[in-house]
């Protein structure tokens, strides 16, 4: 059996804690993967490489958007499943969630394939940085199928209520992405395309585990050719919830491509320093992200069984430790932040000075204004209201980050800093609109419109 956990009883701080930690861990393990790409591409082939690879994952993370978007819908109803004692549905929702994952790799990958060069060329990709832009985009693209494969399966683990399985798997991947790592940029001196391949490579590792895995134990899908069929009902209901997800996530990180476009304006130190100071601060909200997933999968297992009452406790639980944890974790990158900085590129004095600025402004008290919206929206996915998410992701991007950014940088004359604050100023009104929207409570009687999912357990 998957190590599955009911989280409809039992203690609420507890259950999220102890469903969190594995999720944390294994959000850190990932994001080693980029971390550590630019870890030894900075210190091999140095700031254009640096350069390079900050516009590039801007790409990566669109790509990453889309993948765990459509599969948040997965999670969402097989929580809701599971919360309902409704086996067929969760079989169904998981035949279903393969197939749709497999075509939207394709095509997202033949996408990705055909717009990343005009794009480099669009978001005025230093010259210098522009062919290893390339070369690292063009391999990642060709790895889609299986960041959309894993995350599938960690999607339908975490419905269930299993956080611990996708923590070996991807313990394994980041152990072989940094060797891979060091050995191709290193000794191979394949450089950037060196760092692509190590990254694809690990991720192809971590599908392979987790489908072997799952295909030995007890579980409620046989990977039968027949029962891979789309089964509308569970097709719309995943859409419903995927959807909106994937498109909050895709418009945050288009927000945050073109910011990465506006900084190239100020040069490559400025563009290095500035995807280091993301890294920092996206690793930096690892935490805030696993308690989140918490949020969600349990909100969805108790919507589910119509426990009104948990899904509040849940979320106000959630809030406090998000934004407990996430001070804590401010105030370490606020006091290490030049040594942070400093293990990417030891040697470049303006990276370092700008990218501790970047840490300065971005990941300060706005960064608990941000833990408080990202607990409200995974609340809203949970529950399956991802429109509000969508329209948060939008207040976020569209109405404050991004206009907010080009006046201070440009038009009021304040440059990259300017760019900087814009950045820090983006997740304040979002966070009181999923304040108000918990608040309203028109929520609790909110429900996926699908025929199984709410039997009766008595049924």
């Amino acid at each position: 059996m998957l190590e599955e956990q009911n989280l409809t009883t039992g203690s609420v701080p507890k259950k999220l804690i102890i469903f969190a930690l594995p999720l944390l861990l294994a959000n850190l393990l990932q994001s080693f993967y980029s971390v550590i790409d630019m870890l030894v591409v900075g210190r091999i082939v140095g700031k254009t490489g640096l350069a390079a690879i900050s516009n590039a994952s801007m790409i990566s993370f669109i790509i990453n958007s889309v993948c765990i978007g459509v599969t948040m819908g997965g999670t969402v109803l097989i929580a809701q499943c599971k919360g309902a004692n409704d086996e067929q549905g969760q079989s169904e929702t998981v035949g279903t969630l393969f197939s749709i994952t497999l075509i939207a790799s394709v095509i997202i990958t033949a996408i990705s394939l055909i717009i990343y060069e005009p794009l480099f060329v669009l978001l005025k990709v230093p010259s210098g940085a522009m062919q290893d832009a390339c070369e690292y985009m063009k391999i990642i693209s060709c790895g889609t199928v299986f960041v959309f494969g894993y995350n599938a399966v960690c999607s339908i683990m975490k419905g269930f209520g299993d956080s611990k399985s996708p923590l070996y798997f991807v313990g394994i991947a980041t152990t072989a992405n940094i060797i891979l790592d060091l050995l191709l940029v290193g000794p191979l001196s394949m450089g950037t395309k060196g760092a692509a391949y190590a990254t694809i490579f690990s991720q192809g590792i971590s599908l392979a585990i987790s489908i072997i895995y799952l295909k030995r134990k007890s579980f409620v899908f046989d990977f039968k050719i027949k029962h891979f069929a789309i089964k509308t009902d569970k097709l719309t209901v995943i859409l419903k919830v995927g959807l909106p997800t994937a498109l909050q996530m895709v418009v945050v990180n288009i927000s945050y491509l073109l910011i990465t476009g506006m900084l190239n304006n100020f040069g490559v130190s400025v563009a290095a320093a500035s995807g280091v100071g993301l890294k920092v601060n996206t690793f930096a909200g690892m935490p805030c992200w696993a308690i989140g997933q918490a949020v969600t999968a349990m909100t969805g297992q108790n919507m589910g069984a119509k426990n009104i009452e948990r899904v509040k406790r849940t979320t106000t639980t959630g809030l406090y430790l998000n934004i407990f944890i996430t001070f804590i974790t401010v105030l370490l990158v606020q006091i290490f932040s030049k040594p942070i900085i400093m293990l990417f590129d030891p040697a470049n004095t303006e990276v370092i000075e700008d990218g501790i600025l970047y840490l300065r402004l971005c990941c300060g008290i706005n960064s608990l204004i941000y833990a408080a919206m990202y607990t409200f929206d995974s609340f809203a996915i949970g529950i399956g209201s991802a429109n509000v998410a969508m329209v948060n992701a939008l207040l976020d991007a569209v109405i404050v980050r991004l206009p907010v950014s080009w006046v201070l940088g440009f038009t009021c004359g304040y440059g990259f800093t300017g760019i900087y604050i814009g950045e820090a100023l983006s997740p304040v009104l979002p966070a009181i609109v999923g304040l108000f929207y918990y608040k309203s409570g028109i929520w609790e009687k909110k429900r996926l419109n699908i025929r199984s999912v709410f039997r009766s357990k008595s049924d």
